[in-house]
């Protein structure tokens, strides 16, 4: 009988969800290679998606947007909702940058999106990071997002959403000072930087940010704060 060493790190699960069996197939081959992954199953679609979610519980589910049946929107909503803190965590697959429904799905819950032309390092990249709870997604990235949320619903004189400005008073003036950095799209360093700290601390800022605000990532950290209207995205 084969033992696991205590020793040996648990491989990060992986979901792969597209209606292309060649884009299932590729994604699986490379992440094959990769000791600290195992990927255990794949989905045509979102309703299949949704169940291998609920029977599997895997770390990361790497989603198609644009599938027949139940899209990837949809099923991440499905799959956010019956989510423990630690996940599984979406990784969002789109064909363009921020295209029409990436929006929608960063709002779902999704931890951040790829363009399916994305490196297979950066995909493997991408991985770690989500199952880490970071947030996949570049400060240009962020940025066009805030655009995106402006362009949608402008924003009137009043904060849009009451329950966002609700959430932004339980945060300190220095806690506010970060949340609007990350809203801008800075990194943790370039916050450090302007805010004259260490980035060890702009670090715990941000955890304690994110608990007192109820966002699972950076996505939606900034989706709060333009909700709030704490971040103004012609600022």
């Amino acid at each position: 009988m084969n033992h696991r060493n205590e020793a040996e790190p648990v491989a990060t699960t992986v979901l792969i969800v597209d209606d292309q069996r060649l884009q299932r197939l590729g994604m699986r081959m490379f992440l094959a290679g990769q000791d600290d992954v195992e990927v255990v199953a794949e989905a045509a679609d979102g309703d299949e998606a949704v169940e291998r979610v609920r029977d599997l519980r895997p770390d990361v589910v790497l989603m198609d947007v644009r599938m027949p049946g139940t899209d990837g929107i949809t099923a991440t909503r499905r799959i956010v909702a019956g989510a423990a803190p630690t996940g599984p965590r979406v990784l969002l697959l789109t064909t363009f940058d921020l295209d029409e429904y990436v929006l929608a799905g960063l709002e779902a819950g999704a931890s951040g999106f790829l363009t399916k032309d994305v490196e297979p390092q950066d995909l493997l990249s991408a991985i770690r990071a989500v199952a880490a709870g970071d947030a996949v997604i570049a400060p240009s990235a962020t940025r066009r997002l805030i655009d995106r949320l402006a362009s949608r619903e402008p924003r009137p004189a009043s904060p849009p959403d009451g329950r966002a400005g609700e959430v932004i008073d339980r945060l300190s003036d220095r806690e506010r000072e970060v949340l609007v950095a990350i809203g801008r799209g800075l990194t943790n360093t370039e916050i450090a930087e302007q805010l004259f700290l260490a980035e060890s601390t702009v670090k715990s800022y941000v955890g304690r940010i994110f608990v007192k605000i109820g966002a699972r990532d950076r996505v939606q950290a900034v989706i709060i704060a333009y909700r709030s209207g704490l971040v103004d995205p012609d600022g």
